[in-house]
């Protein structure tokens, strides 16, 4: 592990929201960061704030974005060469969402009430956690400061209606992009950005949870799903396929665990299908249940798919947290699912237009066939043993962030990076 300089400066971390109950990987990975002794000043753009292992998350008050009636001004002034193209690209080129647009001009308005602060009290490095508005305020801060940063770019701020709206300049200014999947880094690729500047590093668990033996009477199979109920988790399919295996005499007690908005239509479906007494929405739950209920479980059913928006999942967490506790996975070949899930090795994959493979594979899940079962549950641990462990993850992304510092201090200290006081400089790139 690379040591930490007793006086090295902090890094910033920007995030949209943080801690988010949904989004724990992030927080497993700040602990990992803090317990290495990584000295991180957090930022949150939007909800969460309070603190975080003994470190203040630092919110953004909304009221500050009244400071820009006077900041656009002076800015367009001062740095013209960072302002004037912010607002040409502003008027000629669409953003694919009004969500994405205003993440946005969340991401510029915290940028512009900040930069003075991040210049007078400069980090070590800036790293914005996902590509939409941490990333842009990374992007403009680079650009106002001259400082460096790095970005995670993920499977929605790639795919979500085509990607973010200034995603290619943000990630060609950042240092380094990471990622979290093989998929997202092919696709990084094929948008030009150069392959040394991409490392895909998996989030993790920051303990392995007991390894659970096989529950010997399955002839009732335990089924459960976590997920935000969105069109990209393909819900309704799965709701299909419990009524497909009622009709085959498959017997299973669902549990899903999640919220969204099609909450009220899934249910309505369920009911119409006659599954009232075998699925279960159980709404957002705690961490704690969510362990409890895998543990219960006897297979993870996963049925992503690719939204119409262009939405869909990476490697969702919930199926490397289910790998762990020794719960069975069956996962549609979606995204990077199987990056994690290989047939027949670390569990089951079938597409979703093949109901009979679901079927078949609930049956031998339930069938007890423990001698070909067992070397499966034993692999997918390996697996997550291997790549989901958020200490050495952890330890990845920070040496590239030291690596990075040094680097940017090098260049610094030969004149070649100076910040951006004349509005020339890297804002003139």
């Amino acid at each position: 592990m690379v040591a930490v300089p007793s006086s090295s400066p902090p890094i910033a971390y920007l995030f949209t929201t943080f801690p988010k109950a949904t989004e724990t990987f992030l927080q497993r990975e700040v602990a990992a960061m803090l317990q290495s002794g990584l000295p991180l000043r957090l930022y949150s753009l939007w909800g969460g704030g309070g603190s975080f292992g003994g470190v203040e998350v630092r919110g953004f008050p909304k009221i500050r974005l009244l400071e820009l009636l006077w900041i656009i001004p002076w800015t367009s002034v001062r740095y013209p060469r960072v302002f004037w193209p912010l607002v040409r690209g502003l008027l000629t080129r669409r953003a694919p969402s009004w969500l994405n647009f205003w993440e946005n001009m969340l991401g510029a308005g915290f940028a512009g009430v900040y930069h003075r602060e991040f210049r007078a009290h400069p980090p070590g490095w800036i790293h914005a956690a996902w590509g939409g508005a941490p990333a842009t305020a990374a992007w403009i801060l680079r650009r106002l400061n001259g400082q460096a940063f790095s970005v995670g770019a993920h499977a929605y701020d790639l795919y979500e209606h085509g990607g973010d709206w200034w995603l290619r300049e943000k990630l060609g200014d950042a240092a380094f992009v990471h990622t979290s999947t093989e998929m997202a880094a092919a696709t990084l690729r094929e948008r030009g950005l150069p392959p040394g500047r991409i490392h895909v590093i998996r989030r993790g668990l920051d303990r392995f949870p007991t390894f659970k033996a096989l529950r010997a009477d399955r002839r009732r199979l335990r089924v459960v799903c976590v997920a935000r109920l969105v069109e990209k988790k393909g819900l309704d399919e799965q709701l299909r396929l419990y009524a497909e295996a009622r009709l085959a005499g498959i017997e299973v007690d669902v549990r899903v665990l999640g919220d969204g908005p099609l909450r009220r239509s899934l249910e309505s479906l369920r009911d119409q299908l006659g599954l009232q007494e075998r699925v279960a929405f159980l709404g957002h739950c705690e961490l704690e249940r969510v362990w409890e209920t895998l543990a219960w479980a006897d297979l993870l059913v996963h049925t992503g798919r690719v939204a119409a928006s262009g939405d869909r999942d990476g490697l969702p967490n919930v199926i490397p947290e289910a790998m762990s506790v020794g719960t069975l996975v069956i996962t549609s070949p979606a995204a990077a699912t199987t990056e994690a899930i290989r047939h027949e090795v670390t569990g089951f994959v079938a597409r979703l237009d093949d109901p009979a493979a679901w079927l078949a594979m609930f049956r031998r899940v339930a069938g007890g066939e423990d001698a070909t079962l067992e070397p499966v549950r034993r692999a997918a641990r390996r697996w997550v043993e291997e790549e989901f462990d958020a200490h050495r993850n952890a330890a990845r992304l920070r040496a590239l962030f030291l690596a990075g510092m040094e680097s940017s201090a090098v260049t610094e200290d030969a004149g070649l990076n100076p910040a951006v006081s004349d509005g020339k400089g890297s804002a003139s790139r």
